[in-house]
């Protein structure tokens, strides 16, 4: 938990730079994101936090996935689909979702 608080504190600080905001996810069927990034032109993203391990990893972009598909592609379609880990290397997955370690963020 403490991580992840750090991760969306940080995340928090460059969106608001960015005019935007970070919201959190969850519906009634139990599909969560642990943040949302909205900005102000109506782009957004979706994050998921992981402290690491290939397998969740590979969980949270099924979510993020999935929350992708929920989404009405003629209203808006995500900018970015991101997992952030503690480390590691950046790279994107064959299925789009980005993977990056907190030390690489920065705005």
């Amino acid at each position: 938990m403490l991580f992840e608080s750090l991760v969306l504190r940080d995340l928090r600080i460059y969106a608001e730079k960015n005019e935007g905001a970070v919201y959190n996810y969850h519906d009634s069927l139990g599909l969560e994101s642990d943040a949302v990034i909205h900005l102000n032109n109506g782009r957004w993203g979706a994050v998921e936090v992981k402290l690491g391990g290939e397998d969740a990893v590979n969980l949270a972009a099924k979510h993020l996935l999935q929350l992708r598909d929920k989404v009405d592609e003629s209203e808006s379609s995500p900018a970015f689909l991101l997992v952030i880990t503690v480390t590691g290397f950046a790279h994107r997955r064959p299925d789009g979702v980005l993977v990056v370690p907190i030390g690489l963020l920065k705005d």
